[in-house]
């Protein structure tokens, strides 16, 4: 009998990983551990930020919902970063276009539903007209 060898070719998805799916490493769970509590702590300080902003004095009351609206996107990167793992690296190009693409949709409803009721309000009669009306 004659031996064969096989040529076995390399699997074209070795290279793929989940989000924050990191090989094994030496000390890679202690590392890990710490990059989750970073975010926890760093979530935590925003939380606090957040209602220390509203019950607070510190700020010009009408500067109030911009200053909550700037530490809720921190907090939404936090998140993300730290938690979700999505980060601009080259493996993660995917991960990024689905955030983009999220973010295009959510926007659309937001801004549609703004608008629509914008102009609801706009077309409505006034509740005057309607009292003065008489039914066929």
């Amino acid at each position: 009998m004659s031996a064969e060898t096989v040529a076995v070719e390399p699997d074209p998805h070795v290279k793929d990983r989940a989000p924050g799916d990191e090989p094994e490493t030496v000390g890679s769970i202690s590392k890990g551990v710490r990059s989750y509590l970073l975010g926890l702590g760093l979530a935590v300080l925003l939380t606090a930020a957040s209602f220390w902003t509203v019950l607070g004095h510190g700020i010009y009351r009408p500067g109030v919902p911009v200053a909550v609206l700037v530490l809720a996107i921190a907090q939404m990167g936090i998140h993300l970063i730290f938690f979700l793992h999505i980060t601009t690296a080259p493996d993660n190009t995917n991960n990024v276009l689905a955030l983009a693409f999220g973010t295009l949709i959510v926007s659309l409803v937001v801004f549609g539903t703004l608008w629509i009721m914008a102009t609801m309000n706009h077309n409505m009669m006034p509740p005057s007209h309607l009292l003065q009306m008489h039914p066929p």
